[in-house]
């Protein structure tokens, strides 16, 4: 399953790996050279790259969410999804061939976004493991988020509600642009409400070793929601609610 997602995304690329990498670049453009070279800096380091680790979060959110939620819808509408739960292979091992996919395709955006970001500014990693840990369990995440959309999605619009009245608004709302340090006390506690900003710190410090928030803090949420959304797919499978027809 997980060749056969990997081999998907290589080969419509022009869908899965091109648009977020365009999208991407406009925003280095328009907010990090033209309106970031007007701001000062934030926590000592230039606006553009203040905002880098969390466009590469945005992207590998976004595609590891609609990665899955619309790989399984598909195997939904067009009953591919029987034959997976009528073989031998456990539950387990179909949600890891789903998630997989949302995965790889999420880690190579990413990659693929940061190295555009280099071609506007540089960038020093500061740990690797942190880096590397926070983006694998948010791209874990998000792919079990599309899974469970994917999984009571009634209809080709079912599959965008999520993206765009929830995810969107959360990323956009989740410290990519800006500090939290900048808002007032009140705004501030209101912001730690958003999932996502502990996701975009995790990653900012691995790569700045900024962030508005511990980082300890950020694995504790990241760890704690990926163990509920796996927790919730596994039980959907197994009571076979919205997955068996």
């Amino acid at each position: 399953m997980m060749r056969k997602e990997v081999v998907r995304i290589f080969r419509i690329w022009a869908q899965t790996l091109l648009p977020p990498v365009v999208t991407t670049s406009l925003y280095f453009i328009v907010f990090g050279t033209f309106i970031g070279s007007q701001l000062a800096p934030i926590d000592g380091y230039s606006y553009i790259q203040f905002i880098v680790p969390g466009l590469i979060m945005m992207s590998v959110i976004t595609s590891s969410y609609m990665n899955t939620v619309s790989n399984f819808y598909f195997a939904k509408f067009m009953r591919n999804i029987d034959e997976l739960l009528v073989s031998p292979m456990p539950d387990w091992v179909i949600i890891l061939g789903f998630v997989s996919g949302g995965v790889v395709r999420g880690l190579i955006v990413g990659f693929f976004v940061l190295g555009v970001s280099l071609f506007f500014t540089h960038l020093a990693i500061h740990s690797v493991l942190v880096l590397l840990a926070s983006i694998l369990l948010t791209s874990v995440l998000f792919s079990l988020g599309g899974l469970i959309n994917g999984v009571f999605a009634k209809g080709f619009d079912g599959i965008s509600i999520v993206p765009t009245f929830v995810l969107t608004p959360l990323t956009y709302l989740g410290g990519i642009f800006y500090s939290i340090q900048q808002f007032p006390e009140f705004w501030q506690k209101v912001s730690l409400a958003n999932p996502i900003l502990y996701m975009v710190n995790a990653f900012r410090w691995g790569f700045l070793g900024v962030s508005d928030i511990p980082v300890w803090i950020c694995f504790s949420v990241l760890l704690a929601m990926t163990t509920l959304f796996l927790c919730i797919v596994l039980w959907l499978f197994k009571s076979g609610v919205g997955v068996k027809a």
